[in-house]
């Protein structure tokens, strides 16, 4: 009997099935705030996105906050989630869904497989590091979800062929770099690079010649190709900030209609993740109607919300 058990119990485990107690919010409309970060003038404002964008589109947006991610990486959590809730229509899949997890300061951009010509990992990533992130450092965590949701609700409301464009062009933009402070002096990487490499050859071959034997090359190949560069390395694309895209793997979890169709994505295709660290000021939160500001706690320790 025992052994069965553990036959039973190591099933379970390969089979990614959620252990009792590990279940989703239900999907009560286009925000769900269980995590209670959002006033209720915030999700009427967030709810009037989310109608806009199918209205122009037929694609949907949900807004979710998530008060514990249950021992889950934020991916796998996405994943299970626009799996259960079938946002998007059926056949499409083209729904997304903005997920922010304040106790483990998580956030994640989860698309279904139908969006992901108009919503690049690589885009996901840039709205969460140019947009969403540098507000919850602030401190903003409502100003940081609404922009985030606007940002993605521009790219939504596109027809296809300029969505597609548009986000060919926010992804191909180059990178600002950090200014020197020695604008007309020193000496370029590159330069120093090859000085490196070529002071090691002759070191090596000095070396060598010494004990009489020949150079035959040795590391040489890898000084010159340096890591990373002799062969690809597989994965999808990782924001800045510690987090993983890419939609993953993961069972259904039952959700609810909330106004949406509920016949949408069949797993998640894509997207971003990102997270911001402890300290910093103190999160701002509504303070009306029995609201108190979340304030940035202790290490190992989850943000409040309500007082």
């Amino acid at each position: 009997m025992n052994f069965l058990r553990m036959i039973l119990l190591a099933t379970l485990m390969l089979t990614g099935v959620p252990a009792a107690g590990q279940t989703l919010p239900k999907l009560s409309g286009r925000v769900v705030d269980a995590a209670n970060l959002l006033s209720p003038e915030q999700q009427a404002q967030l709810t009037q996105l989310s109608n806009d964008i199918e209205k122009a589109s037929s694609r949907q947006l949900v807004v979710a906050t998530i008060p514990d991610l249950q021992d889950y990486p934020i991916e796998e959590y996405g994943n299970k989630l626009i799996r259960g809730w079938a946002i998007g229509q059926k056949g499409a899949n083209n729904g997304i869904i903005l997920i922010i997890a304040p106790k483990e300061r998580k956030v994640r951009i989860e698309v279904g497989y139908g969006l992901e010509p108009i919503m690049t990992d690589a885009l996901s990533s840039v709205i969460i590091n140019d947009t969403i992130l540098p507000r919850f450092k602030a401190g903003d965590m409502a100003g940081g979800i609404v922009a985030g949701a606007d940002a993605i609700g521009q790219q939504m409301k596109l027809p296809l062929e300029a969505a597609e464009a548009r986000a060919l062009q926010q992804t191909s933009k180059p990178a600002a770099r950090p200014q020197s402070r020695n604008n007309g002096g020193g000496i370029p990487f590159v330069v120093v690079f090859w000085i490196v490499v070529v002071a090691f050859v002759v070191l090596s071959r000095f070396r060598r010649g010494t004990s009489g034997q020949r150079y035959r090359g040795g590391i040489v190949p890898v000084v010159l190709w340096g890591p990373g560069l002799g062969g690809g390395s597989g994965g999808g694309w990782s924001s800045g900030w510690g987090g993983d895209s890419g939609g993953g793997g993961g069972s259904d979890w039952g959700g609810g209609g909330g106004g949406l169709s509920g016949g949408g994505a069949a797993g998640g295709g894509g997207g971003a993740s990102g997270g911001w660290g402890w300290g910093g000021p103190p999160l701002s939160m509504p303070t009306d109607a029995g609201w108190s500001p979340l304030r940035a706690p202790g290490p190992g320790k989850a943000p409040t919300g309500r007082s």
